[in-house]
């Protein structure tokens, strides 16, 4: 992975399959935040809050990396864990995409 080439196509493909799988996960998470929130009656209720936004600021910063030696790992867990489809990443060179997908199945 580390020294495939990416050509100009593939780098948009890719950032465009980035951005959405980190969209759809901001949305969850901003979800999740408000649901969260109806439901604070207490001070400590704003402290656990805060810790498991730091948590899940945490799980997606290590998730999403946008650098391209690592990148077919990225999106690898993506797929595996349902975040990304191989049919977003439609437009990447078919050698990537079956690396990907025989990652996503580790």
């Amino acid at each position: 992975m580390i020294g495939w080439k990416w050509s100009a196509k593939e780098k948009l493909v890719a950032r465009r399959a980035f951005n959405m799988a980190l969209d759809r996960e901001l949305a969850a998470v901003t979800q999740e935040v408000k649901q969260r929130a109806e439901r604070i009656k207490e001070a400590s209720d704003l402290w656990e809050m805060e810790t498991w936004l730091s948590g899940q600021r945490e799980r997606i910063d290590g998730t999403f990396d946008f650098r391209y030696s690592v990148l077919a790992r990225v999106f690898a867990t993506l797929v595996r864990e349902r975040r990304l489809s191989l049919d977003e990443l439609h437009g990447l060179a078919q050698e990537k995409l079956d690396t990907i997908e025989r990652l996503a199945q580790t």
